[in-house]
């Protein structure tokens, strides 16, 4: 199973408010946008896409690289920001690394970012 690694932007994404509903403070939206930058980038959305799109919901480097056209090594370097970001978890099985989305993650981010209709 993979292991999951620890992520600055654990402690950010589950304790927050909406931002509706608190400021968030200097720090928080430092760590926020460090999330939100590895999303925004097309290619990387794609891959988290594609990733859980696959079947299993989970997805190796060398499946990735074609769907994307671009080289392996640049696939790699994505999913290492989305990883970093804690946006994908990683396993690796023998020479392949295998990446599934952490659906809590993503789960998080969205009421992190909704508009309350309560505020």
């Amino acid at each position: 199973m993979a292991r999951t690694e620890a992520n600055p932007t654990d402690t950010l994404l589950a304790c927050c408010t909406p931002l509706a509903r608190e400021p968030l403070s200097a720090a928080a939206a430092s760590e926020l946008a460090m999330v939100l930058k590895a999303l925004a980038e097309p290619t990387r959305l794609r891959l988290l896409s594609l990733i859980q799109a696959h079947e299993g919901g989970e997805a190796c480097v060398c499946e990735l690289a074609e769907p994307i056209e671009l080289t392996q090594p640049t696939v790699s370097h994505h999913l290492k920001v989305l990883h970093d970001a804690g946006l994908v978890t990683r396993e690796r099985r023998r020479t392949w690394v295998y990446y599934r989305a952490v659906p809590e993650r993503l789960a998080a981010l969205t009421h992190l970012l909704a508009a309350s209709a309560t505020i």
